[in-house]
């Protein structure tokens, strides 16, 4: 049996890419170790935004993204739960008020939807909302969505157009002629194919390894808190302190916290975010989630008397300059990666996949994918870098 494309990696990701690759007539072959969405997409919020990203190559792809998510996906909103809720970013001081507005004029240039929100007008937004902030940004973009119900229909589309998707079958090596890649080993036997997409997430480093090239994505591991059931509404957008913006594009490897307060169909409301680099280490840590809900406390009082019913963690797929890899690898033609998307995987993967699928069928793509290409970084993890584990 062959394939045109092995798709390694049965997150949302790599969902999406199997997806638009069966639509545009390729033979797919999804493989996956473990179950789908059984890594980073089963841990994160589902979130779709334009509002966290500065001008450059990553808010070009959200833009894009977003796009796709509504004109291509759109007549399948419902199967994912897509809500366009819309996100506010909340400043406390008028400094940073001041820093939100200098933000949304760089990202109005380029497409973003900003509304200025002064600090009188925070009520008509979220009601339940801490007295005293001094003003907010408006995003209308910003959407969520269930991830795992993407990554579940995805897949079942990608099956309607022929794609095959096989679970508990981990790739052990690629097959080669030459320099180039002709398929995968995996357990459960030899894929011969055309080209192989590396989509594995916070694992894609190890696996661009076995075709010996180096893909320098890390594991960020960061909480959410889940709380009791609330009435409809009682968070009505996507609302974070403003700068959860600067924690998303450092690169620190300490734990950083900033408030991330959002509802959910079901009524229960999430809290993050958390960051902080220490492998893949699952302990739980006091440390973070006591942050969490005191900041929380800070931007919604009225959490203080909200019940947390559990909490899970998940490991961000992070690159060191905050950019995915999507593209063709030249140093091992046939290899293609889709990976390191970071705490936005969820929100660019419809446009990764659209975006490899053009380009595997000889398509220009519709967005330049140079800033993401896989030889981009150094043959060597730096010094200050974790390797994956």
């Amino acid at each position: 049996m062959s394939a045109d494309l092995v798709v390694v990696g049965a997150g949302v990701v790599g969902a999406a890419g199997a997806y638009f690759a069966a639509l545009a007539g390729l033979r797919v072959v999804v493989v996956e170790r473990g179950a789908i969405a059984g890594g980073t997409s089963s841990a994160g919020e589902g979130n779709l935004l334009v509002s966290d990203k500065e001008a450059g190559p990553e808010l070009d792809l959200a833009l894009y993204s977003q796009r796709v998510w509504r004109e291509d996906l759109g007549e399948h909103t419902g199967l994912w739960e897509f809500e366009a809720k819309g996100g506010l970013v909340v400043a406390a001081s008028e400094h940073g008020v001041a820093s939100l507005r200098e933000l949304g004029e760089h990202q109005r240039r380029h497409g973003v939807e900003v509304r200025d929100v002064a600090g009188d007008e925070l009520r008509d937004y979220e009601p339940h909302l801490a007295p005293g902030l001094a003003g907010a940004a408006f995003y209308p973009q910003d959407a969520q969505v269930q991830p795992m119900l993407v990554v579940a229909h995805l897949l079942r589309l990608a099956r309607a157009h022929g794609a095959r998707v096989r679970t508990r079958t981990a790739v052990t090596g690629f097959l080669r002629d030459g320099d180039r890649v002709t398929g995968v080993r995996t357990t459960a036997g030899d894929l011969p194919a055309g080209a192989v997409l590396n989509a594995t997430g916070t694992w894609a480093g190890d696996v661009a390894a076995l075709a010996g090239v180096h893909v320098p994505v890390l594991p960020r591991r960061g909480f959410v808190l889940v709380t009791q059931p609330m009435p409809p509404r009682t968070i009505r957008h996507k609302v974070y302190a403003a700068e959860y913006v600067g924690d998303v594009a450092s690169s620190d490897a300490a734990l950083q916290t900033s408030p991330v307060v959002e509802g959910t169909g079901s009524g229960t409301i999430l809290i993050g975010a958390s960051r902080e680099r220490v492998g893949f280490d699952r302990t739980f840590s006091t440390e973070a989630a006591g942050a969490l809900a005191a900041k929380a406390i800070v931007l919604f009082p009225m959490l203080r008397d909200v019940r947390a019913m559990r909490t899970y963690l998940g490991f961000r797929p992070y690159c060191p300059d905050h950019l995915p890899v999507i593209g063709p690898d030249p140093r091992a033609p046939g290899l293609w990666h889709a990976c390191g998307h970071e705490g936005a995987g969820i929100g660019l993967s419809a446009g990764t996949g659209k975006l490899i699928a053009q380009a595997l069928t000889g398509r220009a793509p519709d967005l330049d994918l140079g800033p993401f290409a896989p030889d981009r970084f150094p043959d060597t993890v730096p010094a200050t870098e974790e390797a994956p584990r």
